[in-house]
């Protein structure tokens, strides 16, 4: 092979690998992006949904034969957010015996007492059988708020519903858990309250330790219409009910 033959073939190939890389790349982002992980029911047996008003008017005699254990009801938003369906679900829910819990959508720029208030007040009267849940995510909040700022009005919201006697449950996605809470909390897990966590991989956050698993966007359940987001529980019926007893307001 002559020298210019050689140079010939060297640019081909960095040509071709250039394609290929840039196919990849084109496809990797044009493919639809997973929103259902499978689970081994013999391994997670205790299944759940969560609910807001952009659900409609679920069906929870409906939804409590469809094998589904437990329920998470939006209440509140930020500072004074009520969501209006709330009152009819819990009612309807815990009339269907569904074990109920409630929760609560974190604004990035709302002070977190003034949150935990108005959580607290949506929920006042109901007796919720689950830790009380934030919901932290990126996702419908303000990108320009630091976060420091958004750690200590979580922090504060969580210790103002510790005062009330309340057991906390933060949800969130990987992007979530590392920016609010690896580094919060006292930058100890054993002050940090319990992890719902979103997550399309199995196993959903290998590197530390989750209750709850929210693992479908897109699971269907007899009673509601629609795309309905499915969550489990870590553990068996034995460890559900253990945990249960311990954390009944």
């Amino acid at each position: 092979m002559t020298d210019r033959q050689a140079r010939i073939l060297a640019i081909l190939t960095v040509a071709v690998t250039g394609l290929l890389v840039a196919a990849l790349a084109v496809w990797r982002a044009s493919r639809p992006a997973r929103l259902s992980v499978e689970l081994d029911r013999e391994r997670y047996p205790i299944s759940g949904i969560d609910l807001s008003a952009h659900n409609g008017v679920p069906d929870f005699d409906s939804i409590a034969a469809d094998s589904i254990g437990f329920v998470y009801l939006k209440a509140s938003e930020g500072g004074d957010y009520r969501d209006p369906s709330f009152v009819r679900n819990y009612a309807a829910a815990t009339g269907a015996g569904l074990t109920v819990g409630a929760y609560h959508f974190f604004r990035f720029d709302t002070d977190g007492v003034r949150q935990a208030r108005n959580m607290l007040d949506a929920v006042k009267g109901c007796r919720l059988d689950l830790p009380l849940a934030i919901d932290v995510e990126e996702n419908g909040n303000p990108a320009q708020v630091p976060t420091g700022t958004i750690i200590d009005r979580l922090e504060a919201m969580v210790a103002y519903l510790r005062v009330f006697g309340r057991e906390v449950i933060i949800y969130t996605n990987k992007n979530g858990e590392a920016r609010f809470l690896r580094d919060s909390f006292g930058r100890t897990y054993n002050e940090a309250p319990e992890l719902w966590i979103c997550s399309f991989t199995d196993p959903p956050l290998p590197r530390r330790k989750w209750l709850l698993w929210q693992h479908s966007h897109t699971g269907r359940v007899r009673g509601v219409k629609g795309p309905v987001d499915l969550n489990t529980f870590n553990g068996d019926s034995t460890a559900w009910k253990a945990w249960l007893s311990r954390v009944q307001p």
